[in-house]
């Protein structure tokens, strides 16, 4: 699984003219994608990760979503894994297909939500639209 990790002041997905997901106070925006020999324990490891990322201030240092209850924006994202190392077109062959990259972005936000995080979601396989106020900037790039 890969992320691309956003510190936010704000962020808001939108389908259709419809507002489906926004967190109003700071916390993370997270676009997730899938390849395909990714499973449950990767989503769990991410969500672990994401839950105790230590990228705001705290009040005696450098603090995490867990420790200041900061809320997260989940966003499905299959051109994460994009290949353009060939040619002007992007290879989406790493990328795993919906039937299999759903349930785990799914798992993704079950698991965050297990471990007490408040956790807004876009729509999968819908045309989003993502509006944010990058805090810092800090834009980070998760593996698992």
């Amino acid at each position: 699984m890969r992320a691309v990790v956003q510190r936010v002041s704000r962020a808001s997905v939108s389908v259709g003219g419809e507002v489906v997901g926004a967190i109003d106070e700071p916390g993370l925006m997270v676009l997730v994608g899938v390849t395909h020999d990714d499973t449950p324990a990767h989503a769990a490891r991410l969500a672990a990760k994401l839950w105790g990322l230590r990228v705001f201030d705290g009040p005696q240092a450098e603090a995490s979503c867990s420790d200041l209850g900061a809320p997260l924006l989940v966003i499905s994202q299959f051109t994460l894994y994009g290949d353009t190392r060939k040619g002007r077109r992007p290879s989406w062959i790493a990328a795993a297909p919906g039937p299999v990259a759903e349930p785990l972005v799914d798992e993704v936000v079950a698991a965050l939500r297990r471990l007490g995080a408040r956790v807004e979601t876009g729509r999968f396989g819908a045309d989003m639209k993502v509006t944010l106020t990058n805090d810092g900037p800090i834009t980070l790039i998760l593996e698992v």
